[in-house]
């Protein structure tokens, strides 16, 4: 850190948005001239790996430079709690820092936004005041029981029908111009010597699809999103069936929403070229995951870790990376310590936030030269372990990935109405994690099958294969197994729901609150 570089840096999510549906990586329609304008000047990112398939985590994760584990930001526990944030970190050395979403997820309420100067949510699964006080005392005391309670399901039955009633055609206009307005005012207004931080999601390729009637006509003509299923669990859950066409058609929805995005981002770009900002800023734009149309018989992001979900698109511009195609194996939580490299920051004036480490970040000559750190974090304890082919260790990302309690809820409500029952051994029940290299894959779960994959082989993961059949694949679940010490042991006891009441030490606020709501007699 110090050498001349870029005072300000933009990092965009461009939320469930899969690679290879992206103009840069070799998609054969044009949903994305603005993003390839850009990677004529930035490195793009081949194996670039999130670290969970779902935004709360993988948010958390770049945020911290935290594994899921460490930070515990999921659903049974969907909150960031005592850990410092990259915009903590940023603020207190000064620089101007902003949060804009339309992502539920990314609120005051999550604490995912702590830190942040400015920050505004467009679209929360409730409204902000409804997940603060005594409610969100409640849900933090229910979850933080050893096991999910009566109380805290009907919370989230309450939080999916809000997300159900709120993502609906009819409520869901595309929020992403006015954040792109609110990131372009905040540029125009800050006033730090030191620089600003501008971070935004946008939410445009999330399900469900209703793209403005333009892009509509170029990528979808004719198609009507009223017509095709927009409902992951209806197909997850074997309630509904999509044939081909019907898939051709949710694709195309699916490339307009992009093009979209897409485009609006190229606004932004365009006025940061005119105001003389744009060589003086390092501009990061990723996916925090992707989504499966119909692969593996899935629809959507939950309940699997498939290379659709976690190997995500990356671009990265600054003067320290060259641009073009880049091959090397990259964990999305490393952007992080990449924005404190870019900034100069180390992170040291704020206590309990993750320190600078350069090699986790993409800028340094250092990166991934886990040999010479004196505190190796756990994924690098799991590598450095790791005994690699011809003397070589082998890298590896690692994915961690709970239950969605919400999404769960979900799939179990379409199959009662279908008259399904889900076995116990259903995918959506599953806990797993996964090791990832550049060949070989493997993920272990608790309540279906392990699965392994020769990725150079076999990309499409098709064909899974154990441990014993492939040396590549036997080094993954080695270095799982390591991981997995690191954070506590392997899950592999199928995790159990209770109906205990865990409101006994509620204070009369909380209570009464819930009283109001309908939860408590």
């Amino acid at each position: 850190m110090g050498r001349q570089q870029p005072r300000n840096v933009l990092m965009v999510v461009l939320d469930t948005v899969r690679k290879d549906h992206l103009t840069p990586y070799g998609y054969d329609r044009p949903t994305t001239p603005e993003l390839e304008t850009l990677a004529e000047e930035a490195a793009v990112f081949e194996s670039a790996v999130a670290p969970a398939p779902w935004t709360l985590p993988v948010h958390a994760s770049m945020f911290t430079g935290l594994y899921p584990s460490q930070h515990g930001a999921d659903q049974e526990s969907p909150y960031l709690e005592d850990v410092p944030t990259l915009a903590s970190a940023l603020s207190a050395a000064g620089y101007d820092t902003a949060c804009y979403s339309s992502n539920a997820w990314i609120t005051p309420y999550t604490e995912l936004t702590r830190g942040f100067d400015a920050q505004d949510s467009f679209f929360e699964v409730l409204p902000q005041d409804l997940f603060s006080g005594p409610l969100a005392r409640a849900w933090r005391l229910v979850n933080d029981n050893d096991r999910l309670n009566e109380v805290a399901t009907r919370l989230v039955r309450l939080g999916a029908q809000a997300h159900e009633k709120l993502a609906s055609g009819e409520g869901a206009d595309s929020k992403t111009p006015a954040v792109i307005d609110r990131t372009r005012s905040f540029i125009e207004e800050s006033e730090s010597e030191a620089g600003w931080f501008a971070f935004v999601n946008l939410m445009d390729a999330h399900l469900p699809y209703y793209p403005p009637e333009d892009q509509r006509e170029q990528f979808a003509p004719g198609v009507d999103p009223a017509d095709v299923c927009q409902n992951s669990k209806e197909y997850n859950s074997g309630a509904r069936d999509i044939d081909d066409e019907e898939w051709e058609a949710i694709r195309g929805l699916y490339d307009a929403e992009i093009a979209h995005m897409d485009a609006q981002l190229g606004r932004l770009f365009a006025w940061l070229r005119e105001t003389d900002q744009w060589d003086d800023t390092t501009v990061i734009v990723c996916a925090d995951h992707g989504e499966l149309h119909g692969e593996h018989d899935l629809y959507g992001h939950e309940f699997a870790l498939y290379e659709e979900l976690i190997n995500v698109p990356l671009l990265v511009k600054h003067p320290e990376i060259d641009a073009g195609r880049n091959e090397e194996l990259v964990e999305l939580l490393d952007l992080y310590h990449t924005t404190l490299d870019s900034l100069s920051v180390d992170a040291g004036g704020v206590p309990g936030a993750t320190a600078f480490d350069p090699t986790r970040s993409l800028l340094s000559n250092e990166y991934r030269a886990f040999d010479g750190v004196d505190s190796p974090d756990i994924g690098q304890r799991a590598v450095l372990d790791g005994d690699g082919e011809e003397g070589e260790r082998g890298d590896y990302a690692f994915v961690e990935y709970a239950q969605p309690v919400i999404e769960l809820h979900h799939l179990e409500e379409k199959a009662s109405e279908a008259r399904i029952t889900l076995p116990e051994d259903h995918r959506a029940y599953a806990r797993m994690r996964a090791a990832r290299g550049e060949a070989g894959k493997y993920v272990r779960a608790d309540r279906i099958p392990d699965e392994g994959y020769r990725l150079d082989d076999d990309p499409g993961e098709v064909s899974s294969l154990s441990s014993e059949e492939d040396e590549r694949v036997a080094a993954a679940e080695r270095a799982l197994s390591r991981f997995e010490d690191e954070v506590g042991g392997a899950w592999t006891t199928p995790a159990e729901a209770s109906a205990e009441d865990a409101l006994d030490e509620a204070d009369a606020e909380t209570k009464d609150r819930l009283r109001e709501l309908g939860y408590l007699e």
